[in-house]
């Protein structure tokens, strides 16, 4: 089967990353893909979205986004798409894919081929198309979107958000040579603010020694600790698992939003099985209780943060129980399982063409 995917790729946000780990699993499955991806100055225009590798062969970059401002609502260049044959189309749907052009493609595709949307978006207000069942099936993550995003319709299904397999066994025991925290990304600033906080107050009330290790592509964080260590670097998976594999506790940086949404970078590190810490918030309440725990540890203001930390610490059950609740995650929502339940939806609709 030859699979399109229209999607931002090869780019540092979640819709991509999407795409890439149902794309490539896909691949792996034997299946070939093209990719109709935005240009390169249209990615750019989102300062978080921008191109982080070079484009394989089978990308083809025909579409502009929609302008930050919503001033010009992007663009298809549709006889590109129609020139590529391909089986089935997969839209990664977000908030500036050009809308009205998406449908009129999807209608030329009607009774070709089936057409399924995956759903980024966290409201209502922020789709734009006419009608969701200009699609044959629309795919969320979770419950959570078909009460508040796309309604309980009759073309809608849950599939969740994939997440790279859990490593096979970590090498470094818990606080071998010595207590290792580590973050990464692109957030802003104040997205660090509790991190730094708990650290110090762990550092002087509780006499905790530690190391943490900061790696960022845009700019340093503005602070200067003895225990900080800061890396300016944009890491591919694999030199991010090796930093994850290296530590002890993995700090997520993140601020709550009203909208519906999940996390990329969970779902990109929990096969890492490094006990992740992050703040109480939209991004992980649809996460499942596993034995007892989340696959995440959750905290609630700064002070609680500094007693989740301690806890991760000095409780070897807990971080146990963390750790085993990370893994059954990973591997009931692995690349290869998503991938799998996509490859049968599609089979699915193409049998009624």
């Amino acid at each position: 089967m030859r699979i399109a995917i229209m999607s931002r790729w090869n780019a540092t946000c979640g819709i991509s990353l999407h795409a890439e780990l149902v794309g490539r699993e896909l691949m792996r499955l034997g299946h070939d893909i093209v990719v109709f991806a935005p240009y390169v100055e249209s990615a750019n225009k989102w300062w978080h979205h921008r191109l982080i590798r070079d484009d394989e062969d089978f990308v083809v970059r025909c579409y502009c986004e929609a302008d930050p401002s919503w001033t010009f609502e992007g663009s298809i260049d549709e006889d590109r798409v129609l020139s590529e044959p391909f089986d089935a189309l997969i839209v990664e749907s977000y908030a500036s894919i050009p809308y009205r052009h998406v449908e009129r493609l999807v209608e030329k595709l009607r009774g070709k081929v089936p057409v399924v949307a995956v759903i980024h978006e966290g409201s209502r207000a922020q789709m734009k198309y006419s009608s969701l069942a200009i699609f044959d099936r629309v795919v969320v993550f979770d419950e959570r979107f078909l009460d508040e995003v796309v309604g309980r319709v009759g073309n809608a299904c849950v599939i969740p958000y994939p997440c790279r397999p859990p490593v096979a066994a970590r090498s470094r025991r818990f606080g071998e040579g010595g207590l290792r925290f580590f973050s990464f990304g692109r957030q802003p600033v104040d997205e660090y603010e509790d991190f730094v906080y708990a650290l110090r107050v762990l550092r002087e009330r509780h006499g905790l020694d530690f190391r943490y290790v900061v790696v960022r592509s845009d700019g340093l964080l503005p602070y200067s600790e003895p225990w900080l260590t800061q890396v300016r670097r944009r890491p591919t998976i694999d030199e991010l698992y090796n930093y994850l594999l290296g530590v002890d506790i993995h700090l997520l940086p993140k601020k709550d939003t009203r909208g519906v949404v999940v996390s990329s970078t969970f779902c990109q590190t929990v096969g890492s099985l490094t006990p992740t810490v992050s703040i109480a918030s939209r991004y992980y309440e649809a996460l499942p209780e596993i034995g007892g725990v989340k696959p995440i540890a959750l905290y609630r203001d700064r002070d609680d943060l500094v007693r989740v930390i301690l806890r991760i610490v000095e409780d070897g059950e807990f971080r146990r129980r963390l750790v085993e609740a990370m893994r059954v995650y990973a591997e009931q929502n692995s690349t290869l399982r998503v991938a799998a339940m996509f490859l049968a939806l599609l089979e699915e609709l193409m049998e009624s063409i």
